[in-house]
């Protein structure tokens, strides 16, 4: 441990109230007992990062970030307590808003718990976003970053710039449930590749933890303008919407094409309309 360094040298009064008449002399005194009292150590303040989700409108962002005992350590965070959040995780949220806009949180970098010192492991931010007006018209998905003492050879420094961005992409995704067939949506999100392509692995990626303090850290994430089916061979495409598979009969609820691309049933949009074409409801 590095004991406190004396920067100025305290100047005595020889007056009658010279006892702690040097007021920084005095508050170095107390920060080494408290450390002393502490376990005998003093540590700096913990670095952080700015982490920045830009995020379409109807969003809420919530980070869930994981830590675990830095390389070295023998010691365990302290088991969680019931009705409490773990120790070694830390929560961060932001409310939705019906505007585009860019969430933005500090996150530590370091952390203790019960006297064992953490380092940021994995961070998961959580994406809600509404697709309708009801109370559970929502849908959600995540995307991910891991944190590395280093990185292989081959990946890039972090950027001169001091910001680190990660392109992702969202899309909704229809499909029926219940005996009415109603229409929910799915929120599906994904990386982007550098041709601006949506690809199956979750947004984020890798960071080593010893460029990130004082830096930023943007997560992007556009809306894709058309709606997917959730399901493959569920929906037939025409110029005017998609239309449902009858399947086996109006109460299967599966109901795969299977190549019978003529016989199809209607379903119920969100706001109580029969229709026999999503999103147009009617041909």
């Amino acid at each position: 441990m590095t004991a406190l360094q004396e920067r100025d040298k305290p100047v005595l009064n020889n007056g009658p109230s010279s006892s702690f008449a040097s007021r920084p002399f005095a508050r170095a005194l107390a920060i080494i007992a408290l450390a002393l009292a502490a376990g005998g150590c003093v540590f700096a303040p913990a670095e952080s990062f700015t982490l920045q989700a830009e995020v379409p409108a109807d969003f809420r962002v919530k980070a869930d970030a994981y830590y675990e005992p830095a390389s070295g350590e023998t010691c365990e965070a302290p088991p969680r307590q019931r009705g409490k959040v773990a120790p070694n995780r830390k929560f961060f949220t932001s409310e939705f808003q019906s505007i585009p806009r860019t969430a933005e949180f500090q996150i530590p970098l370091t952390t203790r718990a019960g006297g064992c010192p953490l380092v940021l492991s994995s961070l998961k931010l959580n994406l809600d976003a509404k697709w309708g007006t009801r109370w559970s018209d929502l849908g959600g998905d995540f995307a991910s970053l891991s944190f590395y003492d280093a990185l292989a050879d081959d990946r890039p420094d972090f950027p001169a710039s001091g910001i680190q961005a990660f392109q992702g992409q969202c899309q909704w995704l229809f499909r029926t449930v219940g005996p009415e067939r109603a229409i929910i949506k799915i929120l599906h999100c994904r990386a982007l590749d550098a041709d601006g392509q949506m690809v199956k692995r979750m947004a984020g990626g890798v960071l080593q933890r010893d460029q990130l303090p004082g830096r930023t850290v943007r997560m992007v994430f556009g809306m894709a303008k058309k709606e997917e089916p959730y399901m493959g061979d569920n929906w037939v495409r025409f110029p005017q919407g998609w239309k449902r598979c009858l399947g086996k009969s109006l109460e299967d609820p599966y109901a795969f094409c299977r190549g019978n691309t003529t016989d199809f049933k209607s379903f119920k949009m969100p706001d109580g309309r029969e229709c026999t074409v999503y999103p147009n409801c009617t041909e």
